[in-house]
């Protein structure tokens, strides 16, 4: 009670209102006038820029890390919450910069517009961040653009509005956009998805559609170069020159899914930063005059920034044999029914003769061989699984792009920074390092991925922006799902 009868009575009500503020925040467990800080101590920290600190200590505050260290050089603040993780291995969440989250309902195991709601969006960030991964760019968004005939499609805003929100134990989003190409010759895959991009045939339309596109903010513009072995036509040179010349005079990449060695080496000289999946593959191989023009780039500082997403973890899953250990990974089994790891790998990994696997593990090492020749180059390989398709296991996936990242020649702490620092870089976001001043978004392993890449599997705790995702719940929430699901 607040007594003081000398004391005017204005006076008297403005100091039981700051006696009143402080017993409150004392409840709260939290001292009037300062901020929560957690000193994590004992683990094994990767950083993300290669470097490695063992029995190490961290603090976060305010949802930034503060501190990183060794432990013995690390000053705690006084009234500081202190987490042991000793015999612990942390290191920084994962960036995917090639993702088409959204149209999918995982529970059902369908794929629809329809389903590409704010509500649907921000479960796929939630299984993202379960698994460990801090954000990620959508490619092929469901977002309304010119139809090119006059109108628009009204497809709505949902993916402006979420890469707008920091959302509670959800992956930040960002967009770049619906993408660009052919009529019919974008994405492939469920219908639902494949008529989302910009369709350009003429040069006029290709400025247009760039011209409208460029007011999304997007973070770069994705477009296809690729005929589908002969089966559509694909964007031309000239169109996709203009394309590139159009973004550039608006300051926006442009991230380009191809195939061919003679269209890698034009997208090159054109100026394209991004490739969606290694930029010579099915088949051909990266010869020296693409590793020159790679390498004149960079001297002459002509956007010298180039990276790659690989995509090469399905066909590395394919080379794994018929029944391989991952498909009873407790991490995939808390996210994904038992009936859809069957239908989309199970079942269809048992049907591959030893020849079709054969010729898979021998199209993958020509891929990768062409990726590690670029990256030697001075092209970056970074993180991007295509995830979002029914059988690209969302979240998943970006373990098994690290396991197909060493399968190709990287080594783990190569690959871990591609997957983190590198690809933060190329997302924009404050995120991929454990470092001073960089959000305090982390995994904690119960072993060392440094010794054997799967190890990132061995997840015990995600943190995002300091906070802890409540993983438990988010798997319990799922299982009931699925349930729910199989007795309809």
């Amino acid at each position: 009670m607040c007594r003081a009868r000398s004391m005017p009575s204005y006076l008297l009500f403005a100091a039981c209102l700051f006696l009143a503020a402080g017993s409150f925040s004392q409840v709260n467990g939290q001292a009037p006038g300062t901020t929560e800080v957690t000193v994590f101590e004992g683990a094994r920290l990767i950083t993300g820029d290669g470097n490695t600190i063992e029995n190490s200590s961290f603090i976060v505050e305010n949802n930034r890390f503060t501190s990183v260290g060794r432990r013995v050089d690390v000053q705690v603040p006084r009234g500081a919450a202190r987490v042991d993780l000793t015999g612990k291995t942390v290191m920084p969440t994962m960036v995917d910069l090639h993702g088409h989250i959204g149209f999918q309902n995982v529970a059902e195991g369908t794929m629809s517009k329809e389903t590409f709601t704010r509500e649907n969006l921000i479960d796929h960030l939630q299984r993202l961040a379960y698994h460990g991964v801090g954000a990620i760019v959508g490619i092929g968004d469901l977002v309304s653009r010119l139809d090119m005939r006059g109108g628009r499609t009204h497809w709505g805003d949902v993916p402006l509005r979420v890469r707008d929100e920091t959302i509670p134990n959800a992956a930040l989003f960002k967009t770049a956009g619906p993408g660009m190409a052919w009529p019919g010759a974008g994405a492939q895959g469920h219908p639902s998805r494949a008529d989302v991009m910009y369709p350009v045939t003429t040069v006029e339309e290709a400025r247009e559609a760039v011209q409208d596109y460029v007011r999304m903010k997007p973070e770069f513009i994705k477009i296809w170069v690729d005929n589908r072995d002969g089966r559509v036509k694909t964007l031309t040179p000239p169109l996709y020159r203009a394309i590139i010349e159009e973004a550039h005079k608006h300051n926006v990449p442009v991230g380009v899914h191809n195939v061919t060695l003679a269209n890698a080496k034009e997208l090159m000289r054109a100026g394209v930063e991004g490739w969606l999946h290694v930029p010579v593959r099915q088949g051909e191989a990266a010869d020296d005059e693409l590793i020159a023009i790679v390498k004149e780039r960079i001297a002459r500082n002509d956007r010298p920034l180039m990276w790659m997403t690989p995509g090469l973890q399905t066909a590395w899953m394919n080379t794994q044999g018929q029944r391989p250990a991952w498909l009873d990974d407790p991490l995939l089994r808390e996210s994904y029914s038992p009936q859809h790891i069957r239908e989309y790998w199970g079942d269809p990994l048992m049907k591959m003769t030893p020849e079709a696997i054969e010729r898979v593990r021998k199209n993958l090492v020509l891929d990768g061989s062409n990726a590690m020749k670029l990256r030697a180059a001075g092209m970056r390989i970074v993180m991007g699984t295509d995830t979002g398709q029914s059988r690209f296991f969302i979240g998943y996936f970006n373990h098994m792009a690290l396991e197909s990242y060493v399968a190709i020649g990287m080594t783990p702490a190569e690959a871990i920074v591609a997957a983190t620092r590198d690809s933060a870089e190329i997302a924009k976001v404050n995120s991929g390092m454990m470092a001073p001043g960089r959000s305090a978004d982390f995994i904690v392993l119960d072993a060392n991925p440094i010794e054997n890449i799967a190890n990132t599997r061995r997840i015990i705790k995600v943190y995002l922006r300091g906070q802890e995702v409540p993983r438990a719940a988010m798997t319990a929430k799922w299982q009931t799902q699925f349930r729910t699901a199989s007795t309809r």
